[in-house]
């Protein structure tokens, strides 16, 4: 009589966990196909970052110090740090320094 009871504890429990994965997977499957239709979150833009404030240049400073200047100037426009107005702000200033 034990072992009657033991597969009939083994028969509904495992019935009851084939059914729960069962359901488990449909919920999974409704999820994945939700975000696929979903639109891709909107791409969160950068931080405005303040512009670099442009050091203090006597009008000495050298050719190559300025083309220097100029090319981390355009690397951090290119990486979408600095607008293109700002961008053309510090450019004045370190052309006319």
């Amino acid at each position: 009589m034990g072992i009657l009871k033991t597969a009939a504890t083994v028969a509904v429990a495992s019935s009851v966990h084939g059914r729960i994965q069962r359901r488990q997977q449909q919920r999974w499957a409704a999820q994945d196909q939700a975000a696929d239709l979903a639109p891709p979150p909107a791409a969160q833009p950068a931080p405005e970052a303040a512009p670099p404030a442009a050091p203090a240049q006597p009008s000495s400073v050298s050719m190559s110090e300025r083309l220097a200047q100029l090319a981390q100037l355009s690397e951090l426009k290119n990486a979408g740090v600095l607008t293109d107005a700002e961008f053309d702000q510090q450019k004045a200033l370190i052309l006319n320094g």
